[in-house]
């Protein structure tokens, strides 16, 4: 089955999109062309997304599935003339807030990704800025880092890195493992003093090989053997020294950080 599916918002739409591609990977055996249309504030946009929608039902022959962040309600009842399956993300908290609060909503456009607070702005920031310094080892101190991330090369602790900055606003540091490493099989000086915040990642061989040898073709890097070898002696080390670990196969960089800030008490919310 093959279904489309439009992401439709007066902001952004990483709201939109974020909501619904976490509802629509529940339903296995289903391909989905998504679509975002963000910034549908004004009629006119709104009556060119419904025709991009029916476009889209004439070329598909099923109706399109549109996953809806649009405040107000006029706009979305234009986009609803397309035909297509309406999801109001947040039509189903507003009456029960509004009754519960005793107060009516402030439909603002994009409040939830806006500008609100300068200081957790500042902070999401400054801890990416400090994930950058801080990759590959490239800064070595790390006094201030909530987490070290450490593992062989390309297991994922950039990204994961990153995406904990921006999204929790914590300081996280990655070190890659190296060959003296883990043939000592020991940790480097440096950051012995904080094996407290240190968190493994690993991964499958197999998968190590393909990634690697799509950045270096050829070379004994990407070899399935040098990435089963380097794999297992990092695991001995983390296992000797009770370094909590996760594999990145099969898991997405959003679990990947949510398991490592509860493992770690990290009781950082996201922006």
């Amino acid at each position: 089955m093959r279904r489309t599916v439009f992401f439709i918002s007066d902001g952004t739409g990483i709201t939109a999109e974020t909501i619904g591609h976490s509802v629509l990977t529940q339903f296995e055996g289903v391909e989905l062309d998504t679509y975002r249309i963000p910034f549908v504030d004004a009629e006119d946009k709104a009556e060119q997304a419904a025709r991009r929608i029916r476009i889209a039902q004439a070329q598909d022959g099923l109706r399109p599935i549109v996953v809806n962040t649009i405040m107000d309600q006029r706009l979305s009842d234009i986009v609803a003339t397309s035909g297509a399956l309406m999801l109001d993300v947040f039509a189903p908290f507003i009456a029960p807030l509004e009754e519960e609060l005793g107060t009516s909503r402030s439909p603002r456009v994009g409040k939830a990704h806006g500008l609100t607070n300068f200081d957790e702005y500042e902070a999401r920031i400054n801890a990416t800025n400090y994930a950058l310094t801080h990759d590959d080892g490239i800064d070595v101190r790390y006094d201030d880092a909530d987490v070290i991330l450490v593992g062989v090369s390309r297991v994922g602790k950039t990204p994961t890195c990153l995406y904990m900055a921006l999204h929790y606003g914590v300081k996280a540091a990655n070190y890659p493992l190296t060959e003296e490493d883990l043939e000592n099989l020991e940790f480097p000086k440096r950051l012995v003093p904080h094996k407290k915040k240190l968190y493994g990642l690993s991964i499958d061989p197999q998968r190590l090989a393909q990634v690697r040898e799509a950045r270096r073709p050829g070379s004994r890097y990407a070899k399935l053997e040098q990435c089963k070898r380097e794999l297992e002696l990092a695991d001995k080390l983390f296992r000797r020294d009770g370094i909590p670990v996760q594999s990145t196969t099969h898991t997405s960089i959003e679990e990947i950080a949510s398991k490592i800030l509860s493992q770690l008490g990290i009781d950082k919310h996201m922006f």
